[in-house]
């Protein structure tokens, strides 16, 4: 068996009895701090989507497709955008570029998924 030197042991002791610097995240999640200017999850706001495909176009690692809308939607073009969200790199592009703001990044950072097909935002 190895001693353990003695400045490891100063230091250990020093450490025994502190508070904890991390957090048990997913069981209290009342402890975690989330900035203000985080860009999480992708929401589209439909009703104000003109369907100009500018997020499409700036996404740099294209995420976002122009598909065409679904009964009982609507918008100028016909197309409303998708986002999968596996690829986006959470840049805000297609926040900043949006001339009718439908697109916004939100505060939600949690978007572990089972499988790819979750992961597209309509």
């Amino acid at each position: 068996m190895c001693p353990v030197p003695g400045k490891m042991i100063g230091e250990l002791l020093r450490h025994a009895f502190k508070k904890s610097a991390t957090t048990s995240y997913p069981l209290s999640k009342d402890e975690v701090n989330i900035p203000q200017d985080l860009r999480g999850k992708w929401e589209l706001y439909l009703d104000k989507c003109i369907g100009c495909s500018l997020c499409e176009r700036v996404c740099p690692s294209f995420a976002i497709v122009m598909v065409e809308c679904r009964e009982g939607e609507t918008t100028k073009t016909g197309k409303r955008p998708i986002c999968h969200i596996d690829k986006c790199v959470f840049c805000a592009q297609c926040e900043e570029t949006c001339p009718t703001k439908a697109i916004k990044l939100t505060q939600n950072f949690e978007l572990a998924l089972f499988n790819r097909e979750n992961g597209v935002i309509e």
